[in-house]
């Protein structure tokens, strides 16, 4: 073997030994990038069923017995809270130990959840003069019945893709036109889910959408949501006081309804979020 044979091996042998060296000093480019992306935290967690009674246009009607249900929350809120609903409902989230009743007709339902006990003998009352301390009111309204009425005033409160449900019922001339306001509340606090869902919070001591129920305005805010559904259009309308140190909770109640309202529907129509223009209702 020649001299310039040996060479060019010892200098291929310290080429290839350099190479390896840099490789295992050095970590390859985009080693970070191929690390699997973490995946945002699902809570998923079981709350008890509590039945409430019902009253209403049929008579009255008992507790329905029902399971766990379960609910996608965190662990502490479902410790603190529980799954309440009527033969005559739909079903809401509310702290542990409330109680309950479901008022019902053919315009729709309205189950209310109050800390104080909730009869047939006191709802009533507290429907004409409305609830003045912590209470949560689920109300279902059928766009096809004497509900539209109300479908109507909330649509032209805060879904302008809706109008024309508004100018229908307008039409009829059941009611003055005086008494569907088109435009938000001027201190309500509105956001878009969708053009069909929109959560909202009436401050404290005013008018909104809070109070279009039974919740009379005190001291505390009022946190809810409005959702259209199917395609007459029906309305589910939520409006949640809870006491200073139950405040946190407003939030999974609000989207568990909004989960649940979801998978009723098995193919809702996509309208857009338009919501009215400063100043142009």
């Amino acid at each position: 073997m020649s001299f310039k044979v040996v060479k060019r091996i010892l200098l291929l042998l310290c080429t290839v030994t350099s190479l390896l060296g840099f490789a295992l000093r050095v970590r390859p480019l985009g080693f970070e990038q191929s690390k699997p992306l973490a995946q945002p935290h699902r809570f998923a967690a079981h709350v008890p069923f509590v039945g409430c009674e019902a009253d209403g246009q049929a008579g009255f009607l008992k507790a329905p017995m029902g399971k766990s249900k379960l609910v996608s929350i965190s662990a502490d809120s479902a410790s603190r809270l529980a799954y309440y609903k009527s033969e005559q409902s739909a079903g809401v989230l509310a702290p542990r130990g409330w109680s309950c009743l479901c008022v019902y007709g053919s315009s729709g339902s309205d189950l209310f959840v109050s800390p104080k006990r909730v009869t047939v003998d006191n709802v009533y009352s507290s429907m004409r003069t409305g609830f003045a301390g912590p209470a949560i009111e689920l109300a279902s309204e059928d766009g096809d019945t004497s509900g539209r009425f109300t479908v109507a005033q909330v649509i032209a409160r805060v879904f302008p893709a809706y109008k024309s449900f508004v100018q229908r019922v307008i039409a009829e001339d059941s009611e003055p036109a005086s008494s569907y306001p088109f435009g938000p509340y001027p201190e309500d606090k509105l956001t878009y889910r969708s053009g069909k869902m929109v959560e909202y919070v009436t401050p404290a001591n005013t008018k909104g959408l809070g109070t279009e129920l039974r919740l009379k305005k005190n001291a505390y805010p009022i946190h809810g949501v409005a959702i259209l559904i199917g395609e007459t259009p029906d309305l589910i309308h939520l409006a949640v006081r809870l006491p200073p140190d139950l405040t946190d909770l407003a939030a999974p109640i609000i989207q568990q309804l909004e989960h649940d309202a979801e998978r009723s529907e098995a193919s809702p129509p996509v309208i857009p979020v338009r919501p009215y223009p400063p100043g142009r209702f």
